[in-house]
């Protein structure tokens, strides 16, 4: 299948969480099973949330991560201060790359706001290959995140 008709699929599943949604931690729960189910690439997806100017580990699928990340440095952080989707080809080369699992080597990180448009998460997506994320995947992500503001 090829990556769009993915994403499309997938937006339709989270768009049923999403009209199904009952609780911020079961719908994301469920957002980071399909995507994890529909990219095998995808070596781990996750969401961190916005607190206290730190980010705390929220649902995700994959294996153990960082349980709170600094808005000091990271791919992470980068996105919260920049309120942009940061891709990066290589984990290695980004200043201040924060190794969770040192399998990873590329990463995405969309930012998330709730309908005030005050930012309350980011969605990051670690593959174990490098530059294995582009233009569709930042379309893709960021309108499934989009799709999120309603339930903040």
């Amino acid at each position: 299948m090829q990556k769009k008709e993915a994403y499309k699929w997938a937006l339709k599943q989270i768009q049923a969480q999403i009209n199904r949604h009952v609780d911020i931690v079961a719908t994301l729960a469920n957002i980071t099973a399909i995507l994890k189910e529909r990219f095998p690439n995808f070596f781990w997806v996750g969401f961190y949330f916005l607190h206290d100017q730190e980010l705390i580990l929220g649902p995700f699928q994959g294996p153990p991560a960082c349980m709170k990340l600094s808005l000091e440095k990271g791919a992470c952080a980068a996105a919260v201060h920049q309120e942009e989707t940061i891709i990066v080809p290589d984990v290695h080369q980004f200043p201040g790359h924060v190794a969770c699992d040192s399998r990873s080597n590329s990463e995405i990180v969309v930012p998330g706001f709730d309908c005030r448009n005050k930012i309350r998460m980011v969605l990051d997506v670690d593959s174990e290959k490098f530059n294995d994320f582009d233009e569709t995947d930042k379309e893709y992500l960021e309108k499934i995140v989009e799709k999120l503001k309603t339930i903040w």
